[in-house]
C-alpha cells in the first residue's frame, strides 16, 4: 500500500479509469447482498462532472438500483454495506477539500488493530459550519495537520491520530492501548505524543496526560532492559549504567544511560534528558548534549525504536563509535554512577 505526504489543502482527485468504468457500466439493477469493497465512492458533483445527469444519479440510487446514496451528495457505486474504508471515502467526499480523517480510522491505515468506533472522526478547518451525516464525527481545528494520502483519502499522521483518538476515549484500558500501540510499532514516541497533546485542544487531555506519564516510565524501563541485553552482545567491554558526567570541578554536564569510561563514550537510549521543573526533557537533553560534546565526550544517541527493532544496526554504530573514541585522548571528565536496576 503506497502512501504519500500531502499538504493540508486536500483536493478530491479525478476518478481513475477503473472508477470511470464503474460509472458507465453500472447494471440496470442489483439485488441486495454483501458490500463490494472495490466499489468507489464519489460526490454527486464529481458524477455530474463526468457527464452523468442528476436524474440518472437519482434513478440509480433508488431501491433495487445499482448505486447507494451514503450521504447528501455522496454516492457509493455499488450496493450492500460499505466497508470502513468506503465510509472514510464518503466522509471526505461530503466534507470536501481541507478535511482529514483522524483518530482510530487513521491508525487502522497505519496497521493498528483497534476496535472501530461508531463514527468516522474527521477534522475540518475551525471556521467551517456544517451539519455532518450521522456516520461522521466532525472536529473543528485551527491546527489542521498535513495529511498522508492512502487510496486518495487524506489521513492524519500517526501522532495526531493517536492523540485525537485518545482524547475521546474514556475507558482506561482502551486508552492505554491507543497510546501504547503506535509507540511499540515505532510510529511515534511518547515524547512526540506528549508534545502533540500539549500543542492542541486541551479538552479531554487530563486522562491522556496521566496515561502518557505512566507509559513513559514503562517504555523507558523496557528500553533499558533491551539496551542492556544488546550491550552484552556487543564485542565491547561492559559499560557502566545510568551515569552522571561531571567536569573536573564536579559541575554536572549531563546524564548518560551507558558509559564506557576508558574511552569517554556515552550512550543515550531513553531520551534526550531528564525533565526538570520549568524545562522539557527535550530542552534539557539538548543542553546536556551540547555540554557533553563540548567537553569531548563521544555521544551516541539511539532512538528507542532502533533499540527494539534494529539491534544489529545499533551494535554496529556502538562499535564504530567506541573505536573512534579510542583513537582520541580521553576527555577530562568524571563519572558518577547512580543506583538503578533495570
Amino acid at each position: 500500500m503506497t502512501r504519500t505526504a500531502s499538504t493540508s489543502s486536500t483536493t478530491i482527485s479525478r476518478p481513475s479509469p477503473t472508477v470511470l468504468r464503474s460509472v458507465f457500466t453500472a447494471p440496470r439493477a442489483a439485488a441486495p447482498g454483501p458490500g463490494d469493497a472495490t466499489a468507489p465512492v464519489l460526490s454527486a458533483r464529481q458524477l455530474r462532472g463526468l457527464g452523468i445527469h442528476p436524474s440518472t444519479i437519482t434513478r440509480r440510487c433508488r431501491p433495487g438500483g445499482p448505486w447507494r446514496r451514503l450521504a447528501p451528495g455522496v454516492v457509493l457505486l455499488g450496493t450492500g454495506e460499505p466497508t470502513r474504508h468506503q465510509w472514510a471515502q464518503a466522509a471526505i467526499a461530503y466534507l470536501g477539500p481541507g478535511s482529514v480523517i483522524t483518530g482510530v480510522d487513521a491508525l487502522l491505515v497505519y496497521g493498528m488493530e483497534l476496535p472501530r468506533p461508531r463514527t468516522v472522526h474527521a477534522l475540518v478547518e475551525a471556521g467551517r459550519r456544517l451539519t455532518p451525516p450521522t456516520f461522521v464525527s466532525v472536529e473543528r481545528t485551527a491546527r489542521l495537520p498535513d495529511p498522508v494520502l492512502d487510496g486518495g483519502i487524506p489521513f492524519a499522521p500517526p501522532v495526531r491520530a493517536a492523540v485525537d483518538a485518545a482524547r475521546r476515549e474514556a475507558e482506561p484500558d482502551r486508552l492505554r492501548a491507543l497510546l501504547t500501540a503506535p509507540v511499540r510499532e515505532g510510529l511515534c514516541t511518547v515524547e512526540e505524543l506528549t508534545t502533540e497533546l500539549s500543542s492542541g485542544n486541551q479538552r479531554g487531555s487530563a486522562a491522556v496526560r496521566t496515561q502518557l506519564r505512566r507509559l513513559a516510565h514503562t517504555t523507558e524501563d523496557d528500553v533499558r532492559r533491551t539496551a542492556r541485553r544488546l550491550a552484552h552482545r556487543c564485542p565491547l567491554p561492559p559499560p557502566r549504567w545510568d551515569v552522571t558526567i561531571t567536569d573536573p570541578t564536579g559541575q554536572a554536564l549531563g546524564v548518560v544511560d551507558a558509559w564506557w569510561d576508558d574511552v569517554g563514550l556515552g550512550w543515550w537510549v531513553t531520551g534526550r534528558g531528564r525533565e526538570r521543573p520549568g524545562s522539557s526533557a527535550t530542552a534539557v537533553g539538548e543542553q546536556e548534549g551540547l555540554a557533553l560534546t563540548a567537553s569531548g565526550v563521544a555521544l551516541v544517541r539511539t532512538p528507542p525504536a532502533m533499540v527494539r527493532h534494529h539491534p544489529e544496526v545499533v551494535i554496529t554504530e556502538l562499535v564504530r563509535a567506541f573505536r573512534g573514541a579510542a583513537r582520541r585522548p580521553r576527555p577530562r571528565v568524571l563519572a558518577e554512577v547512580h543506583r538503578f536496576v533495570a
